[in-house]
């Protein structure tokens, strides 16, 4: 059974993602800081008729986010998705001037460094089967900083940059990296279906192959 890792999974986009691929036959390793919650989220996949687990790791502690997904791929099988989207504190939405070296570097290691671990704990077996997906889930500060947004637009861009070369790089092997930028609050956009569009754009991003970057909405019309 094919498995797919949510990185940052909440009751929003996380729990939507989560029901998508789990209609299509995935089992699903949910992933974030709090035990608790990710144990309801599991129960109520678990009650729908999915397979779900939670493994709690902080994407700023290397060591726990790579044996939170070792421990995923024991039990549930080899990662064949793997969504990065955490949610970005709210230290890094803090103006340009203030930000600091500290903060810049936090910044950089929840966003580009998390998902540089992240990748390096699932790619193997994805490289070995000759199939797998990375996908991104970023705001508009990915694509266009912004002087009130310091943290992501410093760090949105590294994260970025990353996962455009390795969409580069593993293209030819049936790996499909992919980001998927979302200017502004999802329940702003005014989607026909709200999140579960946002999840069905995720699925596609997932089952075919395509460019990196696709924008939900023209950046102008969102709010970040």
């Amino acid at each position: 059974m094919p498995v797919i890792a949510i990185i940052g999974a909440g009751p929003g986009l996380g729990a939507a993602v989560a029901r998508r691929f789990g209609r299509e036959g995935f089992s699903i390793a949910l992933i974030s800081r709090d035990q608790s919650k990710l144990d309801e989220m599991a129960a109520e996949l678990e009650a729908s008729r999915f397979t779900a687990r939670g493994y709690a790791a902080d994407v700023l502690t290397p060591a726990a986010l790579e044996d939170a997904l070792s421990r995923a791929a024991a039990e549930l099988g080899p990662i064949t998705a793997l969504q990065y989207s955490p949610l970005p504190s709210r230290d890094y939405l803090k103006p340009v001037l203030d930000m600091t070296p500290e903060l810049a570097l936090e910044a950089l290691q929840f966003s580009a460094l998390g998902l540089i671990h992240s990748v390096r704990a699932v790619l193997p077996a994805m490289r070995q089967a000759g199939d797998g997906s990375v996908l991104l889930i970023n705001g508009g500060t990915s694509v266009k900083a912004r002087a009130g947004f310091a943290g992501t637009s410093v760090a949105f861009p590294a994260e970025s940059a990353y996962g455009e070369m390795l969409h580069d790089a593993l293209e030819g092997e049936g790996i499909r990296v992919a980001q998927l930028v979302i200017p502004g609050g999802i329940p702003k956009l005014q989607l026909p279906n709200g999140i579960d569009d946002v999840a069905d754009r995720i699925w596609e991003l997932h089952a075919a192959a395509g460019p990196f970057r696709t924008m939900l909405i023209p950046l102008e019309d969102g709010r970040e």
